[in-house]
């Protein structure tokens, strides 16, 4: 199809006359990776008070170890996997996955537990280690 040099194309599409309104400009946004950085957003310590009801998963985690199916197949009762840590080593302490702190474990009241020796992310925005 073609349309006559002094016809908006757009008009005759629609059948009219007027050209169709035209969408406004977006904003101009800075291009991605260039110039500095932004900087963090400040963390309000006084609203972590919302937080604190929040349920995290933690994990202890006395070392690890690779092994095949075949080998984890093989394990019986008594079976003994051996890990990448030497006995008496901290062990990590994990907050949904994410390495928070190392400690030692003790025994309390017949459980076992951890005594937290270090804080390995201590954010003092946060309030950590405090």
């Amino acid at each position: 199809m073609t349309f006559p040099e002094t016809q908006d194309p757009f008009a005759v599409a629609t059948g009219g006359d007027a050209p169709l309104a035209q969408p406004e400009a977006a904003p101009a946004l800075p291009p991605l990776g260039g110039g500095a950085p932004a900087p963090a957003a400040a963390v309000d310590p006084r609203r972590l008070h919302l937080l604190r009801e929040v349920e995290l998963g933690i994990s202890v985690e006395l070392g690890r170890s690779r092994m095949t199916v075949r080998e984890v197949l093989g394990l019986a009762p008594g079976a003994v996997v051996e890990l990448d840590r030497p006995a008496g080593s901290p062990v990590d302490v994990l907050v949904n996955g994410t390495l928070m702190a190392r400690g030692e474990v003790v025994v309390v009241d017949d459980e076992y537990a951890v005594r937290v020796t270090e804080i390995v992310s201590a954010d003092p925005a946060l309030g950590l280690g405090a």
